[in-house]
């Protein structure tokens, strides 16, 4: 392990997790201005059978995937072959069935399409047919007038976008991504992973299942994602609200006009216990848990959904995180453009506030950041990913113990926290 003695404050709080057993197994990496100054990783990444978590273990990361997919439309659009401001049905001419043929790339990436949800369930036998699943979305009717409102498209949002990059080019997210992202780069981060990654990937471990909120002096923290225990929702079990543990219920926004923090905390705890609710219909469809063992099935690993497909190291999603800031994968106005704040205010799907550039979660209460220039992603269980290009940092925490939807997962967010202090 490695770590920079100006951050031998985010070794102590990495090791304190583990010590206090909220841990099993994770890794933590910061780039600042292109030097790995930490690179920690402790654990075990296989509870059954003991095997450690090593320098070079990735883990699944969830929706972390997001901010990687949308890099790579975004690549395409400064070659000239997408147009972010088009209407989708410009390339993908059957999108523009029942009511959607003004829905834009940019409503896509900024959730606005009203497409959070696959109305009918996706067999197990279409999980690694991406665009079997988008030509189910391409036959559906918006939930909401799109451009009015957002809601985050949990799994929805990477078949829409993959789709669009697939009649593009041809080829997939996951394809672009070795072809022009990973494997320039030397990164360890795959949206698909590859029969000889899959062995030697961290085994997560399901969440607990969940209790009743309570608003306390710091506040509820509905986030995290684990799998589904007997009577609960997909939320109550995957990428809750605020993926990243924010504490919703010490400041009441992003309610849904619901004014009081007790009320958004019942609010959000009947959602994600609700399996009708549009929280679980978005979170819960195509159902990981259909196959055996969930994301650590080779199927879930292998499929490479891109919103929740990336199977990558820490080192390696900071590492991508270094290269955005510095100008290496896009050029730095089409980044200062992408992390622009589009959407900002109350979610139809999660209840509370979030806020998003396009495709790169914006600091709201689901992605909580010590800086106003921060962007990226969180992922269920709390796995995160992130860039600062004013100071320079490229910074991502991955782990296989998830966090429980409702309680939280404060461990990246302390991490975090604590680069920004060594700063």
């Amino acid at each position: 392990m490695h770590c920079d003695p100006r951050f031998s404050r985010v070794r102590e709080v990495f090791e304190r997790h583990f010590a206090d057993g909220e841990e099993l197994g994770a890794a933590f990496a910061v780039y600042q201005d292109g030097e790995l100054v930490v690179d920690l990783w402790d654990g075990v990444a296989d509870r059954n059978t003991g095997r450690p978590w090593e320098r070079g273990t990735p883990a699944f990361a969830y929706s972390c995937t997001k901010a990687v997919t949308a890099t790579v439309l975004l690549q395409l659009a400064e070659r000239g072959l997408v147009d972010v401001s088009a209407p989708v049905a410009e390339v993908w001419p059957e999108f523009a069935a029942r009511g959607k043929a003004a829905i834009t790339v940019e409503h896509l990436l900024t959730h606005q399409s009203g497409l959070p949800v696959l109305e009918e369930p996706v067999p197990v036998e279409e999980f690694e047919d991406q665009a079997a699943i988008a030509a189910r979305l391409a036959g559906q009717e918006p939930l909401w007038e799109p451009g009015t409102a957002h809601g985050y498209h949990a799994l929805t949002y990477g078949f829409l976008v993959g789709e669009v990059v697939r009649r593009v080019t041809g080829k997939s997210v996951g394809e672009l991504v070795a072809s022009e992202i990973a494997g320039p780069l030397g990164l360890e981060l795959w949206v698909g992973a590859p029969d000889e990654v899959i062995p030697r990937t961290a085994r997560l471990k399901a969440a607990e299942r969940p209790q009743a909120l309570k608003v306390t002096e710091a506040g509820a923290a509905p986030t995290g994602e684990g799998a589904a225990p007997a009577g609960a929702g997909p939320a109550a079990t995957g990428e809750s609200a605020a993926t990243t543990g924010a504490g919703p219920a010490a400041t009441g926004a992003g309610d849904g006009g619901q004014g009081r923090p007790d009320d958004l905390v019942a609010a959000m705890t009947r959602a994600a216990l609700d399996p009708q609710s549009l929280m679980n219909r978005a979170l819960g469809n195509p159902a990981m848990h259909r196959v055996q063992g969930g994301a650590n099935n080779p199927v879930i690993l292998r499929a490479g959904w891109p919103a929740a497909g990336l199977v990558t190291t820490a080192r390696g999603l900071a590492g991508f995180y270094r290269s955005l800031a510095a100008g290496d994968i896009l050029r730095p106005e089409t980044l200062r453009d992408a992390t622009r704040t589009r959407v900002n205010g109350p979610d139809r799907v999660l209840l509370l506030d979030t806020a998003f550039g396009l495709g790169y979660m914006r600091p709201s209460l689901t992605f909580l950041m010590p800086s106003g220039s921060a962007f990226g992603h969180s992922g269920m269980g709390g796995s995160i990913g992130l860039g600062d290009p004013e100071r320079g940092l490229g910074i991502a925490y991955v782990m296989n113990k998830m966090a429980n939807a409702l309680s939280g997962n404060l461990r990246g967010i302390r991490l975090v926290e604590a680069v920004y202090q060594s700063l």
